[in-house]
């Protein structure tokens, strides 16, 4: 909206010696500090206090949004993980209602399409099925 995502990807310009005209050149790298550290202040304004705190130091929104971006996509890439395996893992006992035990499957699989996964509706069913307790095997032909 403020167009300044380019702040993100890409580097400031310099001033070389000898450039033809420095007074340019100093302008522009002046309005990209500007631009930057409205960048970088923006995109500190919607972390919480704690989040603040540790981000603030990063002194450029290159380098603050990298940052949050590399610790943000390693902890989503984790939570994916830990969901697909409880539901490799999920067993059905008889102890418990079967009922509950599906319920409780079916928010697994809930969780993991909220995580922009894709299970098909007949993987699903039949995943249901195969986890259901040995007492059920008539059920399951």
């Amino acid at each position: 909206m403020l167009n300044l995502t380019k702040f993100l990807k890409d580097n400031p310009p310099t001033v070389k010696e000898g450039e033809v005209d420095e007074v340019t050149a100093f302008t522009a790298v002046e309005a990209w500090k500007y631009s930057d550290f409205l960048c970088r202040n923006y995109i500190l304004n919607g972390l919480s206090d704690a989040l603040y705190e540790v981000y603030s130091v990063k002194k450029t929104g290159k380098k603050l949004w990298t940052s949050l971006d590399h610790n943000y996509k390693a902890e989503d890439v984790g939570t994916k993980k830990f969901l697909i395996t409880k539901f490799l893992n999920f067993v059905m006992i008889n102890s418990k209602l079967v009922v509950n035990q599906v319920q409780e499957l079916q928010m697994i699989i809930y969780e993991i399409l909220a995580e922009g996964m894709i299970i098909s509706e007949s993987f699903q069913v039949a995943a249901i099925i195969e986890k259901l307790p040995l007492t059920w095997n008539d059920f399951k032909n």
